[in-house]
């Protein structure tokens, strides 16, 4: 169970460099637009605050990566990065899209519920 835990928190960390990689680099792109269904001119618009949004992405991403690289001891450091990204995913689904509860809150709530059957 330990394994299968892990292999989701990694995948929800990298569910989250992807989104840095979306809101920091690709905001203002084709792609940035479509996965966030915005215009050009809102893009543009806001690009500073998607980066900025992307940059907390990547902070929850490398606490993620850093409870999987300590290991057992690591379990503490997942459990607190999970419940961020949950609260964030659960905030976000409340306040702009009900996809981000499926996007971002259920994997972590996956993994959290997996997590603590180590």
């Amino acid at each position: 169970m330990t394994t299968i835990a892990n292999v989701l928190v990694g995948l929800v960390a990298l569910l989250h460099l992807y989104f840095l990689v979306l809101e920091m680099f690709l905001w203002t792109t084709s792609t940035g637009r479509r996965a966030f269904a915005t215009t050009a001119e809102f893009a543009q618009a806001s690009k500073t605050l998607a980066a900025n949004q992307g940059l907390y992405n990547g902070f929850l991403a490398a606490g993620l990566v850093w409870g999987l690289v300590e290991g057992a001891s690591g379990f503490h450091i997942k459990l607190f990065f999970l419940s961020c990204v949950i609260v964030a995913g659960l905030y976000g689904a409340w306040t702009v899209s009900r996809k981000i509860l499926y996007v971002q809150a259920l994997p972590a709530i996956a993994a959290l519920v997996l997590l603590h059957f180590h």
